[in-house]
């Protein structure tokens, strides 16, 4: 062994190596106690397990929450759902509560809400709101910035709203309003957007159909809360629809997102034949009608039926869009076949991030070549030869 106290430490703790944890210090046996609990398989050599005791698995939570970051701990947390089998716990409320919360624990929370107690419901809806709330503000501004946008930008006015203000070309106008003592410019003329007065039946229509089958998990929850954030903005009009064999229309409950992953059933099997069809009879304008299909393409309908049916869409003038996932590492398990079939008929077919989604909308209202910004996005496109 090296003499590096540093590097002894360090492997010390990778090993695990029981004679040598006197050389460890308090906290360091702590840290290695909360590893081995979960990690460790030899019984011998792990001086601790999780077990089945809420109060253990509390004060283990405790120990990695103190040792590790954020992005650590919830890796730890998910290898301890699956491989300990603490997915259990999830339905005590004192325990949810200091649990590292991301958007994979609110894919957990919502699929295993049929058998939560009520108390526990209520904490998961707290849990579930924390989490929402992070994720809108990340990414409302930029899907509202970058719709509006798609939408009309041509058309300016010296008496825009605050949100529509076009701060580059104001602050270029009033350069010659800068005070040195404040460090500041006085707007005195304030360049913007002019907004459309829209009827509703004017407005572009985006409707997502999302995949609510147990492996689409994350990317229906980032699905809902984008539809909730689109549901908020005058500028479209926004329809969410989940599906597995069964169909919710979720559109009514866009207010408030915490409701629209209350009412998705993560899980079942999968039937985009029968969704694609629902979808498909609530369009009235083709020509103003985006189709996000968000699913990982794996079939248990009628394949043969469903890409008929997508390619009738595409002749109509329906823009259609299959994201075959929409997660934060853009890298999805999917059906080749199938998705290639349906890259045939002209269809962009890719997966992307939560982050280049707003992008995608604005490529897509704009009507834009979706192909092209993905290409330029370094996206990768399933090949109409797939499979």
């Amino acid at each position: 062994m090296t003499d590096d106290p540093e590097r002894t430490r360090r492997w010390t703790l990778a090993l695990g190596v029981d004679d040598e944890a006197a050389a460890l210090s308090e906290p360091d046996r702590r840290m290695a106690a909360a590893l081995a609990a979960l990690y460790d398989d030899d019984e011998k050599k792990g001086k601790g397990s999780l077990g089945g005791s809420a109060p253990r698995v509390a004060k283990w939570l405790g120990d990695i929450r103190e040792f590790f970051p954020a992005p650590v701990v919830q890796v730890i947390q998910k290898d301890a759902f699956e491989r300990k089998g603490l997915r259990q716990m999830l339905l005590e409320p004192e325990l949810l509560a200091t649990i590292e919360a991301d958007v994979n624990l609110v894919a957990d929370l919502v699929s295993m809400r049929s058998v939560m107690p009520e108390k526990t419901k209520e904490t998961a809806r707290i849990v579930i709101r924390k989490v929402v709330a992070e994720l809108m503000e990340r990414l409302e501004r930029r899907t509202a910035e970058a719709i509006r946008g798609a939408l009309d930008r041509s058309r300016r006015t010296n008496r825009p709203r605050f949100a529509d203000i076009d701060w580059p070309r104001t602050i270029l106008a009033n350069l010659r309003h800068y005070q040195a003592e404040h460090r500041t410019i006085v707007p005195e003329t304030l360049i913007g957007f002019m907004r459309q007065q829209r009827r509703i039946a004017d407005l572009d229509e985006v409707v997502l159909c999302v995949d609510q089958s147990g492996s689409m998990a994350t990317s229906a929850v980032y699905a809902s809360i984008f539809a909730a954030v689109m549901a908020s903005l005058p500028v479209v009009s926004t329809r969410l629809v989940c599906f597995d064999t069964a169909i919710v229309d979720l559109t009514e409950d866009l207010a408030d997102p915490v409701d629209v992953l209350f009412g998705i059933q993560l899980g079942g099997g999968t039937d985009i034949n029968r969704a694609i069809a629902y979808c498909a009879d609530k369009i009235e304008r083709p020509s103003k009608t985006h189709l996000i299909l968000i699913s990982d393409m794996y079939e248990g309908g009628d394949a043969n039926d469903l890409v008929a049916r997508i390619a009738r869409l595409v002749a109509i003038g329906v823009n259609v869009i299959v994201l075959l996932a929409l997660t934060d590492t853009g890298r999805p398990a999917y059906d080749p076949a199938l998705s290639g079939r349906v890259a045939a008929l002209g269809v962009p077919v890719f997966a992307c991030t939560p982050d280049q989604f707003p992008d995608l909308m604005a490529t897509a209202l704009r009507r834009d070549d979706v192909h092209r910004w993905a290409a330029d996005c370094d996206i990768k496109l399933i090949r109409s030869d797939a499979g």
